[in-house]
């Protein structure tokens, strides 16, 4: 495992906007704010959701829409740079009416209501390409 210690920084607790995108927020108050690395989690509720499910054998995503209402339960992820822009690598479990869930990489869904924590760490991380898995990783 390669590894580095980051100190925190600055500390956020936000609300997102009805109608955008959730992951789009998040990387826009992440320009906003100049932060290059972080964590966040966040709870709410989302409608029209693209998850991602990457494909280990073929090194490549494929999206799956779900044109629903959501509860999100919660949304985690980290924010790094990625081609000179905030990247939030995000992941979801997303609840039905009915109590059953699915879960996976969040590409994009429009959020409905929506809390998140945000913690910046004073370090800049840039993903770069990995050959091995063929993804955007952190070059530790």
């Amino acid at each position: 495992m390669d590894y580095q210690e980051v100190d925190g920084a600055r500390e956020y607790v936000a609300r997102l906007e009805h109608g955008r995108d959730w992951r789009g927020q998040i990387e826009a108050f992440a320009a906003t704010e100049g932060i290059e690395a972080g964590f966040f989690m966040g709870i709410g509720a989302v409608s029209d959701a693209t998850l991602l499910f990457y494909d280990q054998h073929d090194q490549e995503y494929d999206d799956i829409m779900f044109d629903e209402h959501f509860e999100m339960t919660p949304a985690i992820g980290n924010i790094s740079m990625l081609d000179g822009e905030p990247f939030a690598h995000t992941h979801a479990v997303l609840s039905r009416e009915d109590g059953s869930t699915v879960a996976g990489h969040l590409d994009t869904a429009t959020t409905f209501a929506g809390e998140l924590y945000v913690r910046e760490f004073e370090t800049t991380l840039e993903r770069e390409h990995d050959e091995t898995t063929d993804l955007d990783l952190w070059p530790l």
